[in-house]
């Protein structure tokens, strides 16, 4: 192979450029137009967002709430993206003039995008902007602006071992509940075995449709972990989610895979008991975090840190300087603070909010680094899970 390139004449190739300038001389100015059909594929699959209506709301509870929601036509989205079980949506809100997202998971099949509608089932969270706004002003009628369903907590069976014991707490139930109907649908393939946390027997979202997805399909099966219920009732367990209830329900003879959804308090507690387990780390799957608070919580937060710090922030060509409270990550100050930035998680994992660390320093809570060493290397950075430990210097791209 070698003996024919040096074989080839250059002249050749100079004899071609007359030919080739004047094409691209009389060509149009303007970008092709593709119509295959990768590329509406791709469109159908990753929209840069999707206008959507509230269609109904069902109160499950004082603190929760489902929400079904339809294609807006009138603004465009003509159908949903499809998506695979376990994914989330990202809602854009802008309220009292600060621009906010969060990344809700979806509760409903994957199947249903394709009737036209999703449904999101959402806490109220004590002190949460974004979920006290949506129980206050959400309503059918409703429009709302959200993201492609994004994310990695599904199911990949190169990855995954057959059977999965999913471990939810609260809210955390809902990619479980929606990966249960894929289940049933036939759209998923595995044998899961669902452990939910509730305080009690009529605390837990979601009882009716869970015992009878049970019921309808033999590959799940739900117990429901009580933690403050005295009375004894069939299909659950009193307690918490520990090393030993989860080799009580494993299989003893083969491998299986560990997915965890919940409040953070849950994650904490149940990754210590997790350890107990060995598993190899590829079979223990967490979705995204949440939002974190409080870093000066954290055993490695240093010491001496200001309340206050000032950021100064370019934007393509625009530059201004704001301040914010060291407490907040270096998003929720440029939120606060009226600017708009990318972002869909809000726990590190996505990297939409990738940004430029021109000057200061930032505290990274150790389960939220998820950065490469070329971010370290080049002083890239995460807003949504950095917290500001100086003044800051920062390049952040444009929100779109």
């Amino acid at each position: 192979m070698a003996n024919k390139f040096k074989k080839l004449k250059g002249s050749k190739f100079i004899k071609m450029l007359p030919e080739r300038q004047e094409r691209f001389q009389s060509a149009k100015a303007e970008l092709p137009a593709f119509s295959d059909n990768a590329t509406a594929l791709a469109k159908a699959l990753h929209p840069k967002k999707q206008f959507l209506k509230i269609a109904d709301v069902k109160v499950l509870s004082e603190d929760a709430k489902t929400f079904t929601l339809v294609p807006d036509e009138e603004m465009g989205t003509k159908s949903l993206a499809y998506f695979g079980a376990g994914k989330y949506l990202t809602i854009f809100e802008t309220i009292n003039n600060m621009p906010i997202t969060r990344a809700y998971s979806i509760s409903s099949s994957p199947k249903d995008s394709l009737e036209g509608k999703y449904t999101l089932t959402i806490k109220l969270v004590e002190g949460g902007l974004m979920s006290r706004y949506i129980f206050d002003t959400w309503q059918v009628g409703t429009k709302v602006v959200a993201s492609a369903p994004a994310g990695n907590f599904e199911y990949q069976p190169l990855r995954d071992a057959e059977t999965v014991i999913c471990l939810a707490g609260g809210s955390g139930i809902t990619p479980f509940v929606s990966m249960a109907n894929a289940i049933a649908d036939g759209d998923e393939d595995f044998n899961m075995v669902l452990l939910y946390g509730s305080r009690s027997y009529d605390n837990i979202l979601f009882r009716e449709e869970l015992d009878a997805l049970q019921s309808k399909c033999d590959k799940i099966k739900v117990v429901h972990v009580l933690s403050d219920e005295d009375k004894d009732i069939e299909g659950t367990e009193k307690g918490f989610i520990t090393a030993e209830l989860i080799k009580k329900y494993a299989p003893a003879d083969k491998e299986y895979s560990i997915f965890l959804c919940g409040p953070q308090q849950m994650y904490a507690f149940v990754d210590k008991e997790l350890e107990k387990l060995n598993l190899p780390k590829k079979f223990i799957r967490h979705e995204m975090f949440g939002e974190f608070h409080n870093p000066a919580s954290q055993a490695d937060y240093p010491a001496n840190v200001p309340e206050k710090v000032k950021i100064t922030v370019t934007i393509q060509s625009e530059t201004q300087t704001i301040e914010g409270s060291s407490a907040d990550t270096v998003l929720q100050i440029l939120e606060k603070n009226g600017i708009a930035a990318p972002a869909r998680c809000r726990s590190g994992e996505c990297g939409f909010c990738h940004s430029h660390l021109l000057s200061g320093k930032v505290y990274v809570p150790k389960h939220l680094e998820f950065r490469r060493l070329a971010d370290f290397k080049f002083d890239c950075f995460h807003p949504c899970c950095s917290f500001p430990l100086t003044d800051l210097e920062i390049n952040v791209p444009l929100a779109k």
